[in-house]
């Protein structure tokens, strides 16, 4: 079995019980694999962003046991030493590691964002949470303009919930 799938089954049975958590990070997941993707990362930066797309949410149990609330700061805290328990106890590479670990611990930081692994899973994680979280149109806009980097989640989240750039705009609020 190849680690992101040994990495895919662990959550799966860390979330047990969870099937909202399991179905958010599988939605993260796929939206980072196909950003990745289509934005050409290498090998080794798309097993990185799928291990961390993986596990980015990790520290969510840990945040709502310790402070009763799964806030993303909360999440960060709680989650990058967990990830690295969970791809150490699996033999993930220590440097895949280090960096799946900082991921998770900066998913729900939005400021200086440093690689497009790191971009890309910021991405994915919107894509979804939009959705889930049923914002509105203009919440969708504000997001793809402070938030969406690449051409390609630019133009899924586009798509998904049929907006344009505020360039293309008509000035009319849909």
């Amino acid at each position: 079995m190849d680690k992101i799938t040994e990495l895919y089954h662990e959550m799966i049975t860390y979330y047990e019980g969870d099937p909202k958590r399991i179905q958010h990070f599988i939605k993260v997941h796929s939206f980072a694999k196909m950003i990745g993707t289509l934005e050409n990362l290498d090998d080794r930066e798309l097993f990185i962003l799928e291990a961390a797309a993986l596990v980015h949410d990790i520290g969510i149990k840990a945040a709502e046991e310790k402070y009763g609330s799964c806030e993303g700061r909360l999440q960060e805290k709680e989650g990058r030493a967990l990830a690295e328990q969970m791809l150490m106890k699996l033999n993930f590479d220590v440097a895949v590691t280090e960096r799946v670990a900082y991921l998770v611990g900066h998913h729900h930081t939005y400021m200086d964002i440093e690689g497009m692994d790191y971009q890309i899973l910021v991405e994915a994680d919107f894509l979804v949470n939009l959705y889930e979280d049923a914002v509105s149109l203009g919440a969708v806009r504000a997001a793809l303009q402070k938030i969406f980097k690449t051409e390609t989640g630019k133009e899924i989240c586009e798509t998904m919930f049929a907006v344009k750039k505020p360039a293309e705009s008509n000035g009319k609020e849909e």
